[in-house]
This record gives structure tokens, C-alpha cells and sequence, in this order.
């Protein structure tokens, strides 16, 4: 076995359900098994997922494990000479592994690999590729000074803001978003460390891996990362197992550090949460007593693909009062319409394409004309739509 992509899914179906999809249609890879573990999802992913894909391997937790221990689990019953750690809300193009499994054989000492992930209005997700949090690196994102210099050596470091997105490059954290680790190195490293229930695991895995004596890398591939929608980034157990990670690492790693420089780290990292958290609950009350009323946006949805999708699509635009144009096309390359602003207002355009009229690589490979216009990137296949915000089934 070449391959083992392990998914550790909760309540994510529709997003895992297009991850699956994606996999499926990866050419160049002479043999790959598909991993889901399940943390105790609650909106009846299991019993959704199983008899759409046969061929994939199902484990079921029957409590929430965390991040790392589920992914543990797949990883000890895969068999590949090489693990992918895939989210559920993010698709490869067709090649993209086999170009990623081909780096990694021409670089023997490369034991992790990381992607360009784009979000869905086609930026490059800043988390593609990251310093070592060493207390001072940490100090300097937690000031902002990443932001004020967002290319400088040190203050950008945590980002590795000096280096080129175009370009391979040796790094130090790769994402555990979408992580191709050589199952040698992997074992070597001792698997993610299950004293991180969620964030912070790869962070930990990559700095091991460093100590071994592998290398990571940063690989110029692209992949869509619907960021978030795995986790819930505005509750308040995120906010405390985010922060949390932060301070296991800087235990684990920077304990014997003055206390004069270990301590205010913590402190800004502690200042960071309660700041958050206080955010978090202002969002709550707000959103339930409807103190500060949003306007909501606008939203139009330019819906492209074949004629049965454009038809299906039709009837649940109108069932559902969205505002939509449709553009029946089947060549290889997608027509992008620009919609023109005076017409359509403040509204936020989503490109809806349909997967089984396009290739994954041909929409990755639109993104960044997306990012261009300013619109954001949505999917259909099968009655279910998803955009960044929103996963429907239409039937």
C-alpha cells in the first residue's frame, strides 16, 4: 500500500461527503486506502456516509476523542508507506497527491509535506506553512508585529512571512489540515501527541519530526480548505482548547526558560483568551437579546455546470427565494461571468460550479481569478451545495 489518507470527522458529512468524492477521482497513485474516523458525530454522518462509499474504511468512536487520539487510531489500522492527515472540509485536485508522493520519493530525508491551502474566496490560508512557536516568536504574534511586518524574518516568522507561496521550501510546522508524513518518520516521532485534544498536535508532530533529524516541507499545491467548518471557531470550548495548546507546548518545550521571559508569554497568551472569550459571549448575547441588529448580505449565486445540474438548481433557487443566474456550460474551462456591480448592488457573489462537469484541479486552478473579482467558490454534486457558510442538501 502507497497511500493511507486518515479523516477524522465530526458533524461534517455534506463537506466530508465532497472530500470523499475528490479522493476518489486522484489519478497517479498506484494504490491508496481511505480512512474516516468518526468522533461521535450527532448529525447522523455514519449511517449517511457508509452506503455512498463502500470502499472507504469507517471507524466509529462512541466518544469524542480529540483530534489527535482519533487520528491514532486511523493511523495504527492503515498499512500505507506514506500517511495523508486530511480535514474533512477540504478536496485535492486529481493529481495533486501523486505530485506531492513524488516529491517526497526524490527527497528521501523529507518526513512531512504541507500544501498551499486556499480558502474559499481563493486566498492562501496563512497556516499553509508556519515557524516553531519559541516563546519570543509567539511574543511577537501575539503583539500583531506579524501583521505590522508581514515579511520580515523574525516578527513574521510564526508565518514565515519571508519566504515565496510560489516556491518549495524547508519549513518548520506543517499544517495538520492536509499533512503527507512518511510513515517512517511518523513512527519515529511517536504519532500526534494525545495531550493536545484539538490544535497545537502539529505544531507538536512537526517539532518531533525536527528533532529526528527529518525534514518539512512547503509544497506549492493546492488544495481548497473550507477553514472552520470542522471545528466551531466561535464557541467558547474553542477559544479555551486553542489557547490551552499554546501553553502545553511552551510547558513541554520552554519550561526551564527564565521565568522573566516565560511569563509574560503566558501572560499575553492568557490576555489573548480572555479577550477572545469576551468576544465569544458579546456575539452570544448580542445574537440573543438582537442588541445590534446586522444587516444581513446579500448574497447571488452563479450557478455553472451542466444542463441537469442547471435545471436541478433552477427549481431550488426559486423554492428557496435566492437570488441566482445560471450558465449552462460543458467545456473543460469555466466561464467566470462578471457581474456587474451596479446591478447586483453590495450583493457577495458564490460561483457554484458543478464537479461533475469540471475537474477538482480545474476549479483549484481557479481560485485565484475568484480572489481577483472578489467572489467566493461553491460546489455542487449530487443535490448538496456548499459554499463557505452553508451546506444544503436540495432534494
Amino acid at each position: 500500500m502507497l497511500l493511507s489518507v486518515v479523516i477524522v470527522n465530526y458533524n461534517v458529512k455534506f463537506y466530508l461527503t465532497q472530500c470523499l468524492w475528490a479522493l476518489q477521482q486522484t489519478c497517479g497513485v498506484a494504490s491508496m486506502e481511505i480512512i474516516v474516523v468518526d468522533n461521535h458525530s450527532t448529525d447522523g454522518s455514519m449511517a449517511f456516509l457508509k452506503p455512498h462509499f463502500p470502499n472507504v474504511h469507517f471507524i466509529s468512536c462512541q466518544h469524542n476523542l480529540g483530534f489527535a487520539k482519533a487520528n491514532n487510531i486511523g493511523i495504527r489500522q492503515s498499512q500505507g508507506e506514506y500517511v495523508l492527515l486530511l480535514n474533512p472540509d477540504t478536496f485535492v485536485g486529481e493529481h495533486t497527491l501523486a505530485d506531492a508522493l513524488a516529491f517526497m520519493q526524490t527527497h528521501p530525508q523529507a518526513g512531512c509535506a504541507g500544501f498551499r491551502m486556499r480558502k474559499a474566496d481563493g486566498s492562501v490560508a496563512m497556516e499553509s506553512r508556519r515557524g516553531i512557536p519559541t516563546p519570543l516568536t509567539a511574543g511577537y504574534k501575539m503583539m500583531g508585529l506579524h501583521r505590522l511586518f508581514p515579511h520580515h524574518r523574525h516578527f513574521a516568522h510564526y508565518y514565515l512571512g519571508h519566504l515565496p507561496w510560489n516556491e518549495a521550501a524547508q519549513i518548520e510546522v506543517v499544517s495538520g489540515a492536509c499533512m503527507l508524513l512518511r510513515r517512517k518518520a511518523l513512527l519515529q516521532a511517536g504519532l500526534l501527541d494525545e495531550d493536545y485534544f484539538m490544535y497545537g498536535e502539529d505544531i507538536e508532530l512537526s517539532y518531533q519530526l525536527l528533532k529526528c533529524g527529518w525534514q518539512n516541507w512547503y509544497l506549492p499545491l493546492d488544495i481548497l480548505h473550507y477553514k472552520g467548518k470542522s471545528t466551531a471557531h466561535t464557541s467558547f470550548r474553542y477559544v479555551h482548547v486553542f489557547y490551552k495548546a499554546m501553553l502545553i507546548f511552551l510547558r513541554k518545550h520552554y519550561a526551564r526558560i527564565t521565568w522573566s521571559i516565560r511569563l509574560p508569554i503566558q501572560l499575553l497568551i492568557l490576555v489573548k483568551a480572555c479577550i477572545a472569550m469576551l468576544q465569544t459571549a458579546r456575539h452570544y448575547i448580542s445574537k440573543y437579546f438582537n442588541l445590534f441588529p446586522a444587516k444581513r448580505e446579500q448574497k447571488c449565486y452563479l450557478f455553472i455546470g451542466k444542463k441537469d445540474m442547471i435545471a436541478e438548481c433552477k427549481t431550488f433557487a426559486t423554492a428557496n427565494a435566492l437570488h441566482a443566474q445560471f450558465i449552462e456550460q460543458t467545456v473543460e474551462v469555466p466561464y467566470i461571468k462578471v457581474i456587474d456591480s451596479t446591478n447586483e448592488g453590495k450583493r457577495q457573489v458564490i460561483v457554484v460550479y458543478d464537479t461533475q462537469c469540471f475537474t477538482y484541479d480545474t476549479i483549484l486552478q481557479q481560485m485565484h481569478r475568484l480572489q481577483q473579482l472578489g467572489y467566493m467558490l461553491g460546489t455542487f454534486r449530487n443535490h448538496i451545495l456548499l459554499t463557505q457558510d452553508e451546506a444544503i442538501c436540495t432534494l
